[in-house]
């Protein structure tokens, strides 16, 4: 059975979604992270993925004290990702409470530097963000593509040893108008084996049974809860159904 990830994505410290990764196409949804990630847990989730999208823009961590404040007040696993460019980062990161991290941008821009992270924390505390516009590796909280393709980079990496990894389509992202299907199915075809999270485009229940009978084992959404196209109670049932 999939797996059902919320994310929360902040700005200022508070929780936001964008439309195709455009910061200017910006909607507040709460003032305060940790409320929202209090509903996520009480409707059955475990896991929540956390974007510091100042981070991102900033090339490093910004938004850390929302980190600890929900790693502290909730007992959700969370994956944090978003500008984190240093060992540094990750130090501060992990200190605050993140079970795991992302690294999308870094394990373009430095590869070195991201695989020691996968050989130093292990990978299951390391997933790679393997975020892509047209079938391009975009980076710098999407606003730079890349010329690597998406399947050789992430094949890439896991002969290096990461066994996760998020993967957004953003041209889908934040549209309500269903996920990449067929792109997450051609992933899987190719590496089996892989435990791909889905994220972007979904919009229903319906969205995420299709995602489930093209075996992939995750999917990240956000906007759906947010806009109430996927309910709370929903949710919970989902959750509860495991």
């Amino acid at each position: 059975m999939i797996d059902i990830i919320p994310a929360i994505d902040v700005i200022d410290g508070k929780c936001v979604r964008l439309s195709k990764g455009d910061y200017n196409q910006k909607k507040i949804y709460a003032e305060d992270p940790l409320e929202v990630a209090i509903m996520m847990q009480d409707a059955g989730c475990k896991r929540l993925h956390l974007v510091d999208l100042d981070g991102a823009k900033s090339n490093h961590i910004v938004n850390y004290k929302v980190l600890e404040r929900i790693a502290t007040k909730t007992n959700l696993i969370i994956d944090f990702g978003g500008g984190l460019k240093s060992d540094e980062d990750l130090r501060i990161a992990f200190d605050c409470g993140a079970s795991m991290i992302t690294g999308g941008s870094i394990a373009v821009k430095q590869p070195d530097t991201f695989k020691s992270w996968i050989d130093t924390y292990g990978s299951e505390k390391i997933i790679l963000g393997a975020d892509a516009r047209d079938g391009k590796i975009s980076t710098s909280g999407w606003t730079n593509d890349s010329n690597h393709d998406i399947i050789p980079f992430i094949r890439n990496y896991m002969n290096q040893g990461i066994t996760q990894v998020i993967s957004t389509d953003i041209n889908v992202d934040g549209m309500l108008r269903g996920p990449s299907v067929n792109l997450y199915k051609e992933i899987l075809e190719v590496m089996p084996e892989l435990y791909l999270i889905a994220s972007g485009g979904v919009s229903s229940m319906a969205d995420i049974e299709a995602l489930e009978q093209a075996e992939v084992p995750a999917v990240i959404v956000g906007k759906a809860i947010y806009e109430e196209r996927i309910s709370l109670k929903e949710l919970e049932k989902f959750n509860l159904s495991r």
